[in-house]
């Protein structure tokens, strides 16, 4: 086989997935990971259409369903906490809705794969990479930590903001495409009733404030959840790696609202997984360069509010090792036979995400608000046909091929 060992930058999702397929296959894998180890918190994705295959596939599913949210749609409602509409997982069938039936706490995601994986791949945590320079017989990779090393093939799984796309492709700016708002997450405590439900309280722009929606995402332990806020914004000034300033962002913006959000700000300070980003697109002409590839929210991010992000990353890296295999380590071969099974699912999963991916959550007026609660109202008691299924048909837009002969035995 040529191209035997790979260096993969990020132990998400995509990145694991990617190493357990690769090992299959007989190449030699490392993963590195710029966090000191497996991350601990973290919001709630959605496995949804083809994705559930690979998760099948690669064995987890036993291991999912058992950490599964415990969420079973969503609700809105107003500020007494009465719901105003809801959807259940069961609208838009199974790979649909604003929450999947088959929905999973992100680091239990990274977890579950790094555990079928740690046996057999190398992990460098808190030793991300550095520097990467290609020539024609591989590359040669400087980590934080000093040490090179040098690698057939990179990829680049390591999200938005990819160090890996910014040193062989170019600065973050040629890639990201703005949605216009802002997203914030963090664990919370709470006292509402949720009965699995995800709830989220609106309120439409007005006296000079943005729409917005905070939301509690439901957890397992009684009196726990996972605060979400969603802010309309023009982009703000901050810096990236001060999280104090970013957290004063978001009391500012909520701060005087209803509902449960004062509960939420009062524990936004102590909160360890806060996690706060603008709201893009990743759009890359061609997801290769040389012997480098780009996998998952670092070539292709839908958007972090889309639903369908961790599916891209699940197939996508299905794919790009089957194609790998397949190819028998010829990059020249396998990059391009990756780019044009998946195209087709990016750009649909991306075109999704800009028309219809804030679901009516940061409203422009009370009006729109009214017309927003009034369909989900209505979308449970129309005929199946008549609903619409946009996410499910994304989320199936690819054909899965089946690489199972190429594995190992």
């Amino acid at each position: 086989m040529n191209n035997r060992s790979v260096l993969i930058s990020g132990a998400g999702i995509g990145g694991p997935t990617l190493a357990y397929w690769l090992h299959r296959y007989g190449f030699d894998v490392t993963v590195a990971e710029r966090a000191p180890a497996p991350r601990s918190g973290g919001h709630a994705v959605d496995i949804r259409g083809t994705a559930r295959e690979v998760a099948r596939r690669t064995g987890i599913v036993p291991a999912v369903r058992a950490a599964h949210t415990g969420a079973c749609g969503m609700a809105f409602v107003d500020e007494d906490n009465r719901w105003v509409a809801a959807l259940g997982t069961d609208v838009f069938g199974h790979s649909g809705g604003p929450v999947a039936e088959m929905a999973i706490l992100r680091t239990d995601l990274a977890r579950i794969l790094h555990d079928a994986t740690r046996d057999d791949v190398e992990y460098l945590f808190g030793d991300p990479v550095a520097s990467a320079e290609q020539d024609d017989d591989g590359v040669t990779v400087r980590f934080e930590s000093g040490t090179s090393r040098r690698f057939d093939l990179l990829v680049g799984a390591d999200g938005v903001r990819s160090t890996v796309r910014r040193l062989m492709f170019g600065p973050h700016e040629r890639y990201l495409r703005d949605l216009g708002c802002y997203i914030a997450l963090y664990s919370t405590t709470t006292d509402l009733e949720h009965d699995g439900w995800q709830l989220m309280y609106t309120m439409p722009a007005g006296g000079g404030r943005p729409g917005r929606t905070a939301g509690i995402y439901p957890r397992t332990a009684p009196g726990t959840g996972l605060a979400a806020f969603f802010l309309r914004s023009a982009p703000l000034a901050y810096d990236r790696h001060d999280v104090d300033e970013q957290k004063r962002i978001v009391t500012r913006a909520f701060e005087g609202d209803g509902w449960e959000i004062p509960q939420m700000l009062s524990t936004i300070g102590d909160a360890s997984d806060f996690y706060f980003d603008r709201v893009v697109q990743v759009e890359v002409d061609g997801w290769s360069r040389g012997r480098t590839v780009l996998l998952g929210d670092a070539g292709y991010c839908a958007s972090p509010m889309s639903g369908i992000g961790t599916s891209l990353a699940l197939v996508g890296a299905y794919v790009l090792a089957g194609e790998l295999a397949t190819a028998d380590g010829d990059h020249t071969r396998a990059y391009p036979a990756y780019a044009d099974r998946m195209r087709e699912f990016v750009r649909r999963a991306q075109e999704f995400a800009r028309t219809q991916g804030d679901g009516g959550l940061m409203p422009q007026s009370r009006a729109q608000l009214r017309m927003r609660n009034l369909s989900v109202h209505l979308l449970p008691y129309l005929p199946r046909s008549l609903v619409g299924r946009g996410m499910e048909r994304v989320a199936g837009a690819v054909e899965l091929p089946d690489y199972a002969a190429l594995a190992h035995r």
